[in-house]
């Protein structure tokens, strides 16, 4: 069992400073096993489970429940709401839970389906709690070699090939089996591929028929394996209401769906000053991203799972106001990714599955913006910079993603 004591560390940091602090993630990215763990580190602590019916009754007939249980000593309860999302008047009752009992009790309340979306409007929950993601297993977690972010924003092309052939062979078990906890520790391809299944449909005919009013279930799942083979370019959504015969907004709606489910995440284009700059698209990426079955596109999918997860836990941790988009002209010239700083450009980041030479787009977006640039290439096994101006460093995916701070 891999016991997340990256999230848990999280879950400290932002606990000592709110009592009330939401995890959102996919379904079976471990919130669960990471709630259930740190609550054993309580002396006082309950765990509520909205999926178990008998939890439900209990909230629903009586809102402070949770002030029955039994005590060892007077120390703070921790009190657990695992899938509280899926209760319908979820931010009510929090508002209401908080508000009476936040000097007494330490909560946590997990979910799967976006619970950060709802932050809007009159029945904001703002100010009343601190709220963190949890992803599949990322190099940074499963390596243990990131760097501080202070290093990083030093000089993120420096680079440590300590480690290199582990580093590798977690980035290849990733690649086959997923991020995900349960197919990645099974280290087998068939249960992947069991895994994968089931967890589609889980979500797509539970998860989003029970919480959503999508009616046409099985276009929308079309939708979804129709993403693999977009990968990698701009998301057309004209292409692919006609494919699927349906209407632009019906498939815009659903995409936004799927992202708040935790299906997939989109990649904006930068909208800084670029030349000629297209403004207005985005990428779609997967994050079950063996279902990519073109390899430069599967890499660049999980180079991109890879730098939104640094990108949202640097936020989380509240180190700055990091994004991750990409850049693209009018004359077609595109870099894969762009990470920003309150949207200042930091890094160019480019993913090749073999090429090691430096494109014409990456060239000139360089020197456009003044940054350095990072190649990650999939097929290396050593590194080399290229000094001239800002720099590029060619490096190993797997090496330069394990030392994201």
């Amino acid at each position: 069992m891999w016991d997340r004591e990256l999230y848990s560390k999280i879950w400290r940091e932002l606990s000592a400073e709110k009592s009330m602090v939401l995890v959102v993630g996919p379904r079976q990215v471990g919130k669960t096993t990471l709630a259930k763990m740190i609550a054993s580190e309580y002396t006082n602590h309950l765990y509520f489970n909205w999926d178990i019916p008998a939890d439900r009754v209990k909230l629903i007939g009586n809102p402070g429940f949770f002030t029955e249980l039994d005590r060892r000593d007077d120390s703070i309860p921790l009190v657990v709401l695992d899938e509280l999302h899926k209760y319908a008047d979820w931010k009510n009752y929090l508002k209401g839970v908080f508000d009476q009992y936040h000097t007494r009790y330490q909560f946590m309340i997990t979910g799967s389906g976006r619970m950060d979306i709802y932050r809007r409007g009159g029945d904001s929950l703002a100010g009343r709690y601190l709220l963190f993601h949890m992803w599949p297993f990322t190099m940074v977690e499963l390596c243990g070699r990131s760097r501080t972010l202070e290093d990083f924003l030093r000089d993120p092309l420096q680079l440590s090939m300590m480690d290199f052939d582990r580093h590798r062979e977690i980035w290849r078990q990733k690649s086959s089996l997923s991020g995900f906890p349960e197919p990645y520790l099974s280290g087998r391809k068939a249960s992947y591929r069991r895994w994968s299944n089931t967890y589609t449909n889980q979500i797509l005919r539970e998860d989003i028929r029970d919480l959503t009013a999508v009616r046409n279930l099985g276009q929308l799942e079309t939708l979804y394996h129709l993403l693999p083979s977009r990968v990698g370019s701009s998301l057309s959504v004209p292409s692919l209401a006609r494919d699927l015969k349906i209407s632009y907004n019906s498939v815009r709606s659903w995409l936004d769906i799927l992202e708040r489910f935790f299906m997939i995440f989109s990649v904006p284009t930068w909208t800084g000053k670029i030349s000629r700059a297209i403004q207005k698209e985005r990428k779609v990426y997967l994050l079950d991203t063996p279902r990519i079955d073109e390899p430069g596109a599967r890499l660049e999918n999980m180079v991109a799972l890879e730098l939104k997860c640094a990108v949202t836990r640097l936020n989380d941790l509240g180190l700055g106001d990091f994004s991750l988009h990409f850049v693209k002209n009018k004359e077609g010239q595109e870099v894969d990714f762009l990470l920003t700083e309150r949207n200042r450009p930091l890094v160019l980041i480019e993913a090749k599955h073999k090429d090691q030479a430096p494109s014409s787009a990456l060239l000139r977006f360089q020197s456009e913006l003044g940054v350095p640039a990072a190649q990650l290439v999939e097929e290396m096994d050593s590194f080399r910079i290229r000094e001239e101006g800002p720099g590029i460093l060619f490096s190993p995916a797997c090496q330069w993603l394990a030392q994201l701070p």
